[in-house]
């Protein structure tokens, strides 16, 4: 830690925004949470202007993406934070001297999380929301911004943009979903010098695994520093290692609770589930997705998520969603929505059929060149299930 109290977020002597984006609203919010945080109040971040209550512990709130629903506000201690920012410190070398970039609003807490944590530890941080992909990039390039942190869905946008590369980047780190393999070259192609790190966890839980650039694309890394896992059945044991089951998790990193309407997640004795399923291998995690996208097809419990993500590594395929439609034989079948080249058709059910069989793969394919998404870039799933109907 370089700079004053670990419980709360202070404004690092030789941290200072950079004018490089047009992102003043952004700029000023940070601004106003570092003046309360100085007096060792709380502050919000989204979903209402008026701030929390103060508290005995110097508190924040912000919202959840709102992937499995409305985005949710939570209620977080700063030094839930304040500690990751240190371990972050040493892994990444973040610090003064340091440029540091962040694409999306504030509103989402990835961006909300590494701007706070490039001004707490003394970096200049870049703004970017407000300019387009294209521009962002020359931003970067003109800024030599080194570290970067972004959605998966803000990475693709700003490697499809037209530019230079970035030789200056030398990390790139993701979090929100999954990086997928196109994603992935293409983010070399952009930052050849960058190191990528794929982060998992959610609003609720901060990091849970980092993945470094050795480990094998198809997990999500080791536990982040601090972070213990446990898989668990339906009744709550745990599981051994290989066996899939609900992942819970128990760090200092965690959230203390939701500050309006219940969400997903559920504590357990100081344990906390966020409802994804996955299990562990070589101490890596491997993610199979949510239970409440879980979809019964002839008996059989089938993950869309793991559909998504291999047909994601198909040639052509720029977005992927996997719905459940009903059916009369089956309780449901499988529909994916994407976006990419429609010449690719055969090939993807072809692909998809010798991997998962004729049961779990898709019976049908839409394709559509617009792609809605949430406010913090994933795939707004409830608006394509509404287009299906």
């Amino acid at each position: 830690m370089t700079s004053g109290l670990a419980d709360r977020f202070l404004w690092h002597p030789d941290a200072r925004i950079a004018p490089t984006g047009r992102d003043q609203t952004s700029a000023a919010a940070l601004v106003a949470a570092f003046a309360r945080t100085t007096q060792g109040l709380s502050f919000r971040i989204g979903g209402g202007s008026e701030p929390p209550l103060s508290s005995p512990q110097p508190m924040f709130e912000t919202l959840t993406s709102g992937s499995s629903g409305t985005p949710r506000r939570i209620w977080r201690s700063q030094a839930s934070w304040t500690a990751s920012f240190s371990v972050n410190a040493g892994l990444f070398g973040i610090g003064p001297g340091s440029n540091v970039a962040v694409l999306g609003h504030l509103i989402h807490s990835l961006a909300l999380y590494g701007a706070l944590e490039a001004l707490h530890l003394g970096a200049a941080l870049h703004l970017l929301a407000d300019l387009r992909p294209d521009r962002q990039r020359q931003a970067l390039g003109t800024a030599n911004v080194d570290v970067l942190y972004a959605t998966p869905a803000q990475a693709r946008l700003l490697a499809e943009a037209k530019g230079a590369n970035l030789p200056a980047v030398r990390r790139v780190l993701i979090g929100g979903s999954k990086l997928d393999a196109s994603l992935r070259a293409g983010l070399e192609q952009m930052a050849p010098n960058a190191a990528l790190h794929e982060f998992y966890g959610a609003a609720e839980t901060s990091f849970l695994t980092l993945a470094t650039p050795d480990d094998p694309p198809t997990s999500v890394g080791k536990p982040f520093p601090g972070v213990q896992l446990d898989i668990r059945d339906d009744a709550g044991r745990s599981l051994p290692a290989g066996e899939a089951g609900e992942i819970w998790a128990t760090s200092p990193y965690l959230f203390r609770g939701y500050a309006a309407d219940h969400g997903s997640a559920v504590w357990q004795d100081g344990w906390l589930s966020v409802g994804e399923i996955g299990h562990i291998k070589a101490g890596l995690l491997y993610l199979s997705g949510r239970k409440n996208r879980i979809v019964q097809i002839a008996d059989q419990s089938v993950y869309p998520e793991e559909i998504e993500a291999f047909i994601a590594t198909l040639p052509g395929i720029a977005r992927v969603a996997v719905l459940p439609e009903a059916d009369t034989k089956r309780g449901f079948v499988l529909t994916a929505i994407i976006k990419g080249d429609a010449t690719k058709e055969p090939a993807i059910f072809a692909a998809t059929r010798a991997q998962f069989g004729p049961l779990k793969s898709p019976r049908r394919i839409i394709w559509r060149d617009d792609w809605p998404t949430l406010a913090s870039g994933k795939t707004d799933l409830a608006a394509l299930a509404r287009d299906l109907t």
